[in-house]
């Protein structure tokens, strides 16, 4: 008969999520994991194949807490759907920093971007449907404000700004403004 663990998987994910979250991903070894659980090793190893997986699993829990944040703010109806999703990433890089820089500060460099497009579908096609543009267009759109908003995040994450939430809505609604007279009068060009 198996032996029985005294932790579920999940248990320990959340431990190592919250562990990631105090003190970042270079943080999550096994002994300090143990040591937060308040037992040996064994447990971990038991449940999983190795510290890869485990990682893997807490990068995936990162993500649905990030998701959540992303819903959640949509759901709110503070601001129009697409403002929510940009106030969304900034609200979790400010309190969330280091799960934030695990998710979107970490080396990127095997990833295409364009390989990402489909991801931010639902972003173009608001775009698409506010502006009338084209979807290369929208595309661009998003990414010229994606990076203004990343900008501010990584700002935000790294402790060099400390910014509300109205200052933040309002440098995201100007810069919105902006692109959005820049495309509209590149369509009457």
């Amino acid at each position: 008969m198996p032996p029985k663990f005294k932790f579920t998987k999940d248990e320990i994910i959340s431990a190592a999520l919250n562990l990631v979250r105090k003190n970042g991903m270079s943080a999550l070894t096994a002994r300090a994991l143990a040591e937060e659980l308040g037992c040996s090793v064994k447990p971990i190893f038991g449940l999983f194949k190795n510290m890869d997986e485990l990682q893997q699993a807490v990068f995936s829990a990162a993500q649905n807490l990030y998701q959540s944040y992303l819903q959640d703010s949509v759901s709110k109806g503070e601001y129009p759907t697409y403002k929510s999703a940009g106030m969304a990433y900034i609200r979790f890089a400010k309190e969330e920093k280091e799960l934030f820089k695990l998710l979107f500060m970490r080396d990127r460099r095997n990833e295409k971007i364009e390989e990402n497009r489909e991801d931010v579908r639902q972003f173009t096609d608001l775009i698409m449907e506010k502006l009338g543009i084209s979807e290369d267009e929208a595309y661009m759109f998003h990414l010229e404000m994606w990076i203004y908003v990343h900008g501010i995040a990584t700002m935000i994450a790294t402790s060099y700004l400390e910014w509300s939430d109205t200052l933040v809505s309002e440098t995201l609604t100007d810069i919105f403004t902006g692109l959005k007279h820049r495309y509209l009068q590149k369509g009457k060009e």
